[in-house]
């Protein structure tokens, strides 16, 4: 087994998850067995209390983790799901050696960042791995800052292992001054420097830059950072993000990867031609349709990274070029949602939390209710569905959800204020946030001759979940006898999956975040249906 670290110096956001999704894509295109994981500095115990404009979206695995966005890249790309044990924080690491300390496992030692830390980590290095070829481990952040020092610690403790395989790569930016006329190598000697002053030499440097590298500055780095000069790879932009594996194999990365961990990569043939054919489709999309997405974190598109991807992946399917239109839910309102969707060929409405924006998301799925266009609600959109319509349609004035108002109404609440024999689940501002939901990939069963059944085609699903409150059945008639069925419901017929409408074109809102499983290469089969509902 290989190990390759992924480190990052000069700048944040230089685009380490997608190049490390990226390189298992390669190496996966040459049939070796591949896993990544991510190690990341900052002291929440995960991402799933963090503002998605701190840190973007959350992503939640199969078996309930949540996570950083970037295993979302990992999943796409190499078409193979994570697990809760491909993703740890620091505030993970520090959590298991406290109460360890607690428990008396450290026999009254004193408790320090080296050995006890590191060797946490070096734990979590080593386990839970399965015979693969190659596992590549993303380390968050920048080098140089305080918070990564244990990991590049516990990375230098187990490049030191002369029984333990590895290579290092360190991506970095090169900047260019156009008052200069020229790209600047130094900002990548220093942060190779700081990798040195924690005793590690990296053994192949990315060099993200906007302008194309030349020899010169090639050459430089290549001397004064003390690696071969084909070991200096550039890392340009390009106009699709799948289109990363194919130029970074051109400049020669893979090879030079397996060079470095023993392999003669002559005798591992690489196959991109799947990659190549999607990237025909891109090329080639005759149509272009607007999908209003109406959300609270619109002003930074990595808190809707998934459902970005999934809503291009629907339209590659349908020769479509989507272009998105970021409508903050809290500029949105009755007097001005005809101005701002008239353009649009879909609305869709994402998940989210909290009271803020909830008018303009409703008005929203008013809007496309009576002027049958297209809607697609996700998570809190299928909830505000229900209200919009309870509200319209059933005329229960006061419908609300009781996340944001105490009301006898609550067509959307905690599973436990209507399920008999359950006590009450109370809620304060001293509950817990983190990890108390609904998490992880759940089954639910579709009702034959509806339209989900139609675009799924079977009528079991499994899908992930990440909310907390849920679609009330006691309203489930009501809605029936408005046109408006659950046609997706969990085994046990208690909570409501999926909402659709018979009298419109399509509209649809499920409980779950389809977004999750779409990939390049197997689209999700709801945003391929919506792209398509919205072409017409």
């Amino acid at each position: 087994m290989h190990y390759v670290f992924i480190t990052g110096g000069v700048a944040s956001s230089l685009g380490k998850g997608i190049a490390s999704a990226a390189i298992a894509t390669l190496l996966k295109s040459r049939n070796f067995k591949v896993r990544i994981r991510k190690l990341d500095p900052y002291l929440n115990v995960d991402p799933g209390t963090m503002s998605p404009y701190q840190h973007g979206e959350v992503y939640v695995t199969d078996d309930g983790a949540e996570t950083d966005l970037d295993l979302g890249h990992y999943e796409r790309f190499t078409n193979q799901s994570a697990k809760k044990s491909d993703s740890i924080s620091s505030g993970k690491i520090y959590s298991n050696v406290l109460n360890k300390e607690r428990k008396g496992d450290y026999l009254g030692a004193t408790i320090q960042v080296i050995p006890h830390v590191t060797n946490e980590i070096k734990d979590f290095i080593n386990s839970d791995l399965n015979k693969e070829d190659i596992v590549i481990y993303e380390i968050g952040g920048t080098v140089g800052d305080i918070e990564s020092l244990p990991f590049l610690e516990a990375i230098r403790q187990i490049r030191n292992d002369r029984n333990t395989s590895s290579a290092l790569i360190h991506m970095t930016y090169i900047p260019y001054l156009s008052s200069a006329g020229e790209l600047k190598t130094k900002p990548t000697q220093h942060s190779v420097k700081e990798l040195l002053n924690a005793g590690i030499q990296p053994d192949i440097i990315m060099c993200r830059s906007e302008r194309p590298i030349d020899k010169d500055s090639i050459s430089k780095i290549s001397l004064f950072c003390n690696v071969k000069q084909d070991s200096v790879i550039p890392a340009l932009n390009a106009k699709s993000i799948y289109e990363v594996p194919s130029l970074y194999s051109k400049y020669g990365l893979d090879e030079i990867l397996l060079k470095h961990l023993k392999y003669n990569p002559k005798n591992y043939s690489l196959n991109l031609n799947p990659w190549k054919k999607l990237l025909n489709k891109i090329d080639s999309q005759k149509f272009t349709v607007i999908i209003g997405v109406v959300g609270k974190y619109t002003n930074l598109k990595d808190s809707y990274k998934s459902l970005n991807e999934a809503l291009i992946h629907g339209g590659i399917q349908n020769s479509t070029k989507v272009e998105i239109k970021w409508i903050n839910a809290e500029k949105l309102n009755s007097k001005n949602v005809k101005d701002l969707l008239k353009n649009c060929n879909g609305i869709l409405v994402p998940g989210g939390f909290g009271l803020r924006g909830i008018g303009g998301k409703i008005e929203a799925i008013k809007y496309s209710r009576l002027n049958n266009i297209p809607f697609f609600g996700i998570c809190l959109g299928m909830q505000l569905a229900v209200i919009e319509i309870a509200r319209n349609l059933l005329k229960i004035k006061s419908a609300n959800s009781s996340e944001f108002k105490s009301t006898s109404k609550s067509v959307v609440g905690l599973m436990t204020e209507w399920v008999k024999g359950n006590k009450i689940e109370k809620r304060n501002i001293n509950s817990d946030k983190g990890g108390t939901m609904r998490l992880g990939s759940y089954k639910a069963k579709l009702k034959k001759n509806t339209k989900i059944y139609s675009i799924y085609k079977k009528n079991e699903i499994f899908e992930r979940h990440r909310h907390r409150y849920e679609v009330n059945t006691k309203y489930i008639k009501r809605f029936n006898d408005k046109g408006f069925i659950f046609s997706g419901m969990s085994p046990d017929g208690i909570l409501p999956e999926v909402l659709e409408s018979k009298n419109h074109p399509w509209f649809i809102g499920v409980q779950f975040h389809p977004e999750l499983k779409s990939r390049p290469l197997s689209p999700h089969p709801l945003f391929v249906s919506f792209i398509k509902s919205c072409l017409k």
